[in-house]
């Protein structure tokens, strides 16, 4: 693939401009050169290769959408409106500085539910652990959709003001969120606004119309790309329920309302759902007026692929999260699906991989690291449903990787829970290290070895990593190992 590279040099508080889908420079610390790809390819809009699409996944073809019957709302409350919720004093939305988190680059995320939360009481379930969680050392906690769905994993929103869900109640929801608050971890809300299940029809016999319901849009809130009356879709249609319309402006004073709402109810951070589904520039909106204290949003496509395998080259698929990125205004961050599609073809014997032509990390934190959120699994390509999923003999490398890496590390609940307390204690450790080597989202990275059974790299000054079965360890008397485990070891100084 040609591709014309340009660098610049940035000095801090200085912001460099190139072409419309060019990355901008970080605008944050320490002096760094970056490499931007400008002759990038059109944006592939497909999803992962071997990936069912969202909606096969969601169960619902050809599940028909439900009427509400006249006169029985299905709701905790009448119609006069939603509740409201007074937002802490020591959270006034006025001095909110909503690019603190990134600056300071110092977020452990977990993710707290799978696929099947929804069956295990799962309010309950997370409000005994979050000592655990908190002692563990994670900042954030991102919790399933909390508002009232059509599916009970919450992905079909429809009132989006009731906190009764199949996850449990709003009072347990309250006690969870105010507990966490008392450890000091945030919570992530999943905020889910691509699109809305409808309570009755109205254009063309669609489930258009959402009258007895707060929020009681009509068709004009519902895209004509699927079924309503408004403006068509400035992204990627999410076939078979009515995709809203954020080109309206009473939908968005609306949805900055109902985000107020949450950040009132004790939600700090957000975790957009589908961002390709709408424009960036309506994300940046949504967080300049309810101004979480961190964002991270799902742009999830296909990598590039020949034939059955993985391109060593995968610029135009980072480029393409980093456009989205910086449509926010450089307010949220994304999950780096990019180095997550590398990492688990590198692990089974291919880690040449986990250097990129011009020797930096492959993936996202190769080029912009404060804004991306590594991970290697989540309830869609792990879980039960499973559609790509990180090889489970190597995920304690994975591990090894992000954790000691630049860039936002993200932890699934399943690796942390479920996979008993030898891989919990393992991940602990290497996030310990993490926090006492002072790694951050933007550490520097020096790679010294990318073979076929070997990774190794220095991050920042004082830590070692080496992942793979090829053997390694740093030259001179002042590194000592800090932890190891199957195919992996890290070391300090």
């Amino acid at each position: 693939m040609g591709y014309t590279e340009q660098k610049r040099t940035r000095e801090e508080g200085e912001t460099w401009r190139h072409k419309a889908k060019d990355r901008p420079m970080e605008t944050e610390e320490e002096k760094t050169t970056v490499e931007i790809l400008t002759n990038n390819k059109e944006n592939n809009l497909g999803g992962e290769s071997n990936c069912p699409s969202r909606l096969a996944q969601l169960n619902l073809i050809p599940r028909p959408l439900r009427p509400l019957k006249m006169g029985k709302l299905p709701f905790p409350w009448p119609l006069r409106g939603p509740p409201t919720y007074e937002m802490d004093c020591d959270e006034d939305n006025q001095q909110v500085d909503i690019g603190a988190t990134l600056r300071r680059g110092r977020e452990v995320l977990l993710q707290g539910f799978n696929w099947e939360s929804h069956k295990h009481d799962w309010w309950r379930n997370l409000d005994r652990k979050v000592p655990d969680i908190a002692n563990s050392g994670f900042t954030s906690v991102w919790l399933p959709p909390p508002t009232h769905s059509f599916s009970p994993e919450g992905y079909l929103p429809q009132n989006l003001y009731s906190l009764n869900s199949s996850y449990g109640s709003e009072q347990l929801l309250k006690q969870l969120l105010q507990k966490m608050k008392q450890y000091k971890v945030r919570a992530m809300a999943d905020i889910v606004i691509n699109h809305r299940v409808g309570t009755r029809q109205g254009h063309g016999g669609m489930y258009n119309r959402y009258d007895g319901i707060p929020l009681s849009w009509d068709e004009r809130a519902v895209t004509s790309c699927t079924g309503g009356l408004g403006n068509k879709s400035t992204g990627d249609n999410f076939n078979g329920v009515p995709n809203i319309d954020h080109s309206q402006q009473f939908v968005r004073k609306d949805l900055i309302s109902w985000m107020l709402w949450l950040r009132g109810v004790g939600f700090q951070d957000f975790r957009f759902d589908f961002v390709r589904g709408y424009s960036a520039k309506y994300v940046k909106e949504y967080i300049e007026g309810a101004k979480p204290l961190f964002s991270v949003g799902e742009y999830w496509d296909s990598c590039n692929y020949h034939g059955h395998g993985l391109d060593y080259n995968q610029d135009s698929h980072r480029q393409r999260i980093i456009n989205w990125i910086d449509g926010t205004g450089q307010l949220s961050s994304a999950f780096d699906f990019t180095t997550k599609g590398i990492l688990q073809e590198a692990v089974k014997g291919q880690l040449w991989r986990l250097r990129d032509a011009q020797g930096k990390p492959p993936g996202v934190i190769g080029w912009w690291p404060s804004r991306a959120v590594t991970f290697l699994d989540n309830h869609d390509t792990g879980s039960t449903q499973a559609h790509w999923p990180f090889p489970a003999n190597h995920v304690m490398e994975g591990y090894a990787y992000i954790l000691t890496h630049p860039g936002i590390p993200s932890v699934f609940y399943d690796h942390f829970y479920d996979w008993g307390n030898s891989v919990h204690d393992q991940i602990v450790k290497l996030m310990d290290v993490r926090r006492s080597q002072d790694i951050h989202s933007r550490s520097l990275v020096k790679i010294l070895e990318a073979q076929p059974n070997l990774y190794s790299a220095m991050v920042g000054e004082k830590l070692c990593m080496k992942i793979g079965d090829g053997s390694w360890c740093p030259s001179g008397k002042e590194w000592t190992l800090a932890t190891s485990g199957h195919r992996y070891a890290v070391w300090k100084k």
